[in-house]
């Protein structure tokens, strides 16, 4: 959570009430509504003392049950990577890298994981480098959803066989959900997979679903977790917003 920060006292403490409205989470007076309600957690305790005092910079803050991220400097970013763009701050080999898509932002940015040059979609950007470690490492992946062009017809026997598991030269694969969102027609037009999985090993998806016998035409990345593509434009971005951020650092325990 970026933005202007909030008046301290001398040691640089804020009252929660008024930290909670300038978050945006209600009015003033909506927010000591809550807290006198019980709804209000700071550190795993409910907070009801309507002149209680916390550090904006590292207080585990929860409302009905929603994580409200840190005042931070940093910033969390969603990315639509287009077609043909390399997952790379830099590049001398690619057409195209991260960089020329970042190129006005003030930020040196981390990217959070990464997509194949030839698929799309939703890619994480920040400057919080221990986030970005954080997420990207195998015990914090969270969920990822992907949306497949695919050769032939998808038949339920195949949508069967991909979530009883399948394993490929590097291991298992797990795959949370499929399903069949387009193309029961033939062969030649191909079909339209959505799929989740939770892992992020190279070419994952695509390796996937040529084992089943349906290589991949066109690939993108459309959610990770609660963050949704939505209608962000190719080469876009936006910043993350609280709810999304704070459902991202409980998922990577920070």
């Amino acid at each position: 959570m970026s933005g202007p920060l909030l008046d301290r006292d001398e040691d640089g403490l804020v009252r929660l009430h008024k930290l909670l409205a300038r978050s945006g989470v209600a009015s003033r007076r909506k927010c000591e509504e809550l807290m006198l309600a019980g709804e209000v957690v700071v550190d795993g305790e409910p907070v009801t003392r309507l002149g209680t005092k916390v550090d904006p910079t590292t207080a585990v803050i929860r409302v009905a049950g929603k994580r409200l991220p840190p005042m931070s400097p940093n910033v969390y970013l969603v990315l639509n990577k287009p077609v043909g763009v390399t997952s790379t701050m830099s590049d001398p080999h690619a057409a195209r890298t991260l960089s020329d898509l970042v190129a006005d932002r003030p930020e040196r940015l981390f990217h959070v994981g990464r997509l194949d040059t030839d698929t799309s979609g939703l890619l994480l950007l920040t400057n919080d480098g221990e986030f970005a470690q954080r997420m990207a490492h195998p015990s914090y992946e969270v969920d990822k959803t992907y949306v497949a062009t695919v050769d032939g017809v998808v038949y339920p026997k195949v949508l069967k066989t991909l979530l009883a598991g399948v394993t490929l030269e590097d291991g298992p694969v797990t795959v949370s959900s499929v399903r069949l969102v387009g193309g029961r027609g033939s062969a030649r037009d191909g079909s339209i997979v959505e799929l989740v999985i939770h892992e992020g090993r190279n070419r994952i998806v695509r390796r996937l679903l040529e084992h089943v016998g349906h290589p991949v035409r066109q690939l993108t990345r459309t959610a990770i977790g609660p963050i949704v593509l939505g209608r962000l434009g190719a080469g876009e971005m936006r910043d993350l917003t609280n709810d999304e951020l704070g459902a991202l650092l409980d998922a990577a325990s920070l």
